[in-house]
C-alpha cells in the first residue's frame, strides 16, 4: 500500500489549530517550544488563542501551519514508534507546505524550517507594496481556458496562473488592475464564479520576484539534506530527492505555478492508494478527492485523528 504525505498551505489556518495534540503530547510542545524561541516570538500562542488578523499575516502564518503539521507528525512517529520513511513513500506540500513535507522528511532542520519560512513570509509580503497586486479563484473551468483568461487579463501587466488545486479549482495572480479585468473575461469563457480572494500579496506569480531572490540567498546558506521520502516537487509535479534540484525547486516555487492537480496526478499514476494531509483543515483531502477519486484522502488535525490512523496501520 503507497502513501503520500501532504501538508496544507495558507488559506488552511484557524485560530486553535494544533492546540489539542499540544495539550495531549510532550512531542507537540517541544516543536511550538522549539520555533517559538527560534523566532524570538511566542508564535503558539498567536496560533492557539488568535487574534486571526495578526496569525493571517504571511510571516506568521507560514510558520504556524508549518509548526502545527511538524507537531503532528512527531506526534504520529513517537506514538506508532515508525519514522515517516517506514510509513510514506512520498511527500508533498501545497506552496509553503512544501517545506513542512521536507522538515518532515529531514531535508530542513526545524529550526532552519522555521527561519526560512518567516523569510519567505516577510519577502513576499515585501515584494508587492499593499493594494497593487491580487489573486481571484476561477471555478468551473480546466486549465487551458484558465491560462487563455490570465493571459487576455494581463493587457500588458502581469497575470498567471498561480494554482492549479483541480479541474475547476484555478486560482490567477498579477496586478490588482489586470485581477480586476479578469472577473469580466471569465465569465465570458463560462467561468462558475470568480472570487477575489482576501490575501496580502499576489503570490506565485513574476511580482514575486524580489520575494524569490532573498529565497535564493537565504537557501544558500541553509543546510538542506536528500529527504529521506522523496518529495514531489509543486513547480515540477514529479518527485525530486537531489538537495540542489531541492533548493532551485524553492526559488522557483515563489513566482512559479503550484501544479497541485498534477502532483496528484503523478502520486496516482505511482500507484499511491492514500493521501495523508497532517495539519491544519482539510483543504487538500478535498481536492485529492475531486483529482483522483480512487485515493483515500485521510486528515490528520487531533489526538483521535492520530489513533484512527496507527490503529489502520
Amino acid at each position: 500500500m503507497k502513501r503520500a504525505f501532504v501538508f496544507p498551505g495558507q488559506g488552511s489556518q484557524f485560530v486553535g489549530m494544533g492546540k489539542e495534540v499540544y495539550d495531549s503530547f510532550t512531542e507537540a510542545k517541544e516543536v511550538f517550544g522549539e520555533v517559538d524561541e527560534v523566532l524570538k516570538q511566542n508564535l503558539s500562542k498567536l496560533t492557539f488563542e488568535g487574534p486571526l488578523e495578526e496569525l493571517t499575516l504571511t510571516e506568521n502564518t507560514q510558520p504556524a501551519l508549518m509548526a502545527t503539521s511538524i507537531a503532528i507528525l512527531r506526534v504520529l512517529e513517537k506514538q506508532g514508534g515508525k519514522n515517516l520513511a517506514d510509513i510514506a513513500n512520498y511527500v508533498a506540500g501545497h506552496s509553503l507546505g512544501e517545506y513542512s513535507a521536507l522538515c518532515a522528511a529531514g531535508a530542513i532542520s526545524l529550526a532552519d524550517t522555521a527561519k526560512l519560512l518567516r523569510t519567505r513570509g516577510q519577502a513576499m509580503q515585501q515584494a508587492v507594496p499593499q493594494g497593487q497586486g491580487g489573486m481571484a479563484a476561477i471555478i468551473g473551468v480546466n486549465i487551458e481556458t484558465a491560462e487563455k483568461i490570465a493571459a487576455e487579463a494581463a493587457g500588458g501587466e502581469v497575470c498567471q496562473v498561480a494554482n492549479d488545486n483541480s479541474d475547476g479549482q484555478i486560482v490567477i495572480s498579477g496586478s490588482a488592475e489586470a485581477i480586476k479585468r479578469g472577473e469580466e473575461i471569465a465569465k465570458a469563457q463560462g467561468a462558475k464564479r470568480y472570487l477575489l480572494l482576501n490575501v496580502s500579496a499576489p503570490f506565485h506569480c513574476a511580482l514575486m520576484e524580489p520575494a524569490a531572490n532573498a529565497m535564493k540567498e537565504a537557501l544558500s546558506q541553509a543546510e538542506v539534506r536528500r529527504p529521506s521520502t522523496p518529495l514531489v516537487a509543486n513547480v515540477l509535479a514529479k518527485d525530486v530527492t537531489h538537495p540542489d534540484v531541492i533548493k532551485d525547486m524553492l526559488v522557483k516555487q515563489v513566482t512559479g505555478r503550484v501544479r497541485w492537480r498534477e502532483s496528484i496526478l503523478f502520486l496516482a499514476d505511482k500507484g499511491v492508494s492514500s493521501t495523508i494531509e497532517v495539519g491544519a483543515g482539510k483543504v487538500l483531502s478535498g481536492l485529492t478527492k475531486r483529482i483522483a477519486s480512487q485515493i483515500e484522502p485521510i486528515s490528520l488535525q487531533n489526538p483521535h485523528d492520530i489513533e484512527n490512523f496507527l490503529k489502520s496501520l
